[in-house]
């Protein structure tokens, strides 16, 4: 009963998630994504400094050559381009960043965690993680800000090696550490019962 259920879940994180490569019977029981907040805060710049540029802009194309900038038509028109490159620079940064910072991603399986990193627009990695050899999950909010938007870092200590793996930027996840908890718990008690039947 238990492995057709596993093979039932298995069969449907193949179709829900067909970009991770899942061993037999293994199944995605969480996805982790970067919290919400980040790109609300991104956004919200953006607008502020478009809407400052536009108003400059309309400062600058409004001054006559006595005025403010004393500046001829044709120094107005190329400080107004000058304006709008600078505005396409932060539109375009913004994009990427938030192109990269939403393709971080953590699944956790049955199994293990499988980690798909973007350091950049042309950088990216991806770690696997046997749930057998994490020994400790915990959650780490550094300074004010990160207190205040209640987010933070989410960090895996490995066995042996002391690997720290981490995955930042994450809504506070109380029940997603529970259940990786639960869940190496889980994978550990099999291989002891495996061990113990041999």
């Amino acid at each position: 009963m238990a492995s057709d259920l596993a093979k039932l879940r298995h069969a449907r994180s193949k179709k829900d998630f067909p970009d991770i490569s899942l061993e037999e019977n293994e199944y995605v029981v969480l996805k982790i994504k970067r919290s919400g907040i980040i790109p609300i805060l991104v956004w919200s710049g953006v607008i502020l400094a478009a809407i400052f540029f536009i108003a400059l802009n309309i400062m600058v194309s409004s001054t006559s050559s006595t005025g403010m900038f004393s500046m001829d038509s044709a120094s107005r028109g190329f400080f107004s381009i000058i304006i709008d490159i600078v505005f396409g620079v932060v539109l375009i940064s913004a994009l990427i960043s938030m192109h990269v910072y939403s393709n971080n991603r953590l699944f956790v399986t049955n199994k293990r965690i499988i980690q798909q990193s973007q350091a950049s627009l042309f950088s990216s990695s991806t770690n696997v993680i046997d749930l057998i050899s994490i020994e400790d999950v915990s959650f780490k909010q550094a300074g004010i800000v990160e207190h205040m938007i209640k987010v933070g870092t989410l960090r895996m200590s490995t066995i042996g090696e002391e690997t720290t793996y981490t995955f930042k930027y994450v809504d506070t996840p109380i029940d997603e550490l529970e259940t990786i908890t639960h869940l190496v718990h889980v994978e550990k008690q099999e291989k002891d019962e495996r061990i113990n039947r041999h």
